[in-house]
């Protein structure tokens, strides 16, 4: 995501925008490709029409990956907050930035998604499944884990279609309601270096879906 990345905290509102993230393969290569926009439309609060934005209900298997994340994390940073559930675990991230470059923070933060799987499923995904379909199998696969696995530290998001080039389409994109990492920790340098770069890397890297940049954070 790479349109401009403010790599320093910003004046995050009360209310954080909506951010859309697309997931799409290029002619060139076929990576897949993420963007992220930001609006003003207020979340939780009623909109033009009188709805109101869906609340993540949590699941009941949502608790184990929060302690599975922390877990790792805590082992990378060698500190652990004594605050409960994802309070803490926004303190052990902002944590992993101390006194770290952004480029260290990344490069941390990378190890600790390696970590969460084993490398044999890492290496035999790159290999088998990346390939198939030009990438379109790994890309919508990528997709349904992320929105199956993933809301409990993003908040709100589904599966979307995603417009391709040359008139086809693929169901892989992911859209967020709000980004609820970035809302808690109210850091964009946080979000870009502990989570956006690091998962582009390690999506690229290890399991060989490579990303196209094309986030965009702006001033509310």
């Amino acid at each position: 995501m790479k349109t401009v990345a403010l790599l320093r905290p910003l004046s995050i509102p009360s209310f954080p925008s909506r951010p859309h993230y697309d997931c799409l393969p290029r002619r060139t290569n076929l990576p897949v490709s993420c963007s992220s926009h930001w609006t003003e439309s207020p979340i939780k609060a009623e909109d033009s029409t009188g709805t109101r934005s869906e609340e993540y209900r949590y699941q009941f298997y949502d608790d184990w990956f929060l302690a599975l994340f922390r877990n790792k994390m805590v082992k990378e940073v060698g500190w652990d907050s004594e605050r409960a559930g994802y309070d803490g675990l926004i303190e052990v991230a902002n944590r992993l930035m101390l006194r770290r470059t952004p480029s260290e923070s990344t490069d941390a933060a990378v190890r600790i998604l390696r970590s969460l799987f084993p490398p044999f499923l890492l290496h035999l995904y790159k290999l088998l499944v990346s390939p198939i379909g030009g990438g379109k199998l790994a890309a919508m696969m990528v997709a349904r884990v992320t929105v199956i696995t993933c809301q409990w530290l993003m908040g709100v998001c589904k599966v979307n279609s995603v417009d391709l080039p040359d008139g086809s389409s693929w169901e892989s994109g992911v859209f967020v309601e709000r980004c609820k990492y970035l809302e808690e920790s109210k850091c964009v340098g946080i979000c870009v270096n502990t989570c956006k770069l690091p998962t582009q890397t390690f999506f690229k890297d290890y399991m060989g879906i490579p990303f196209a940049d094309g986030a965009r954070f702006q001033r509310l």
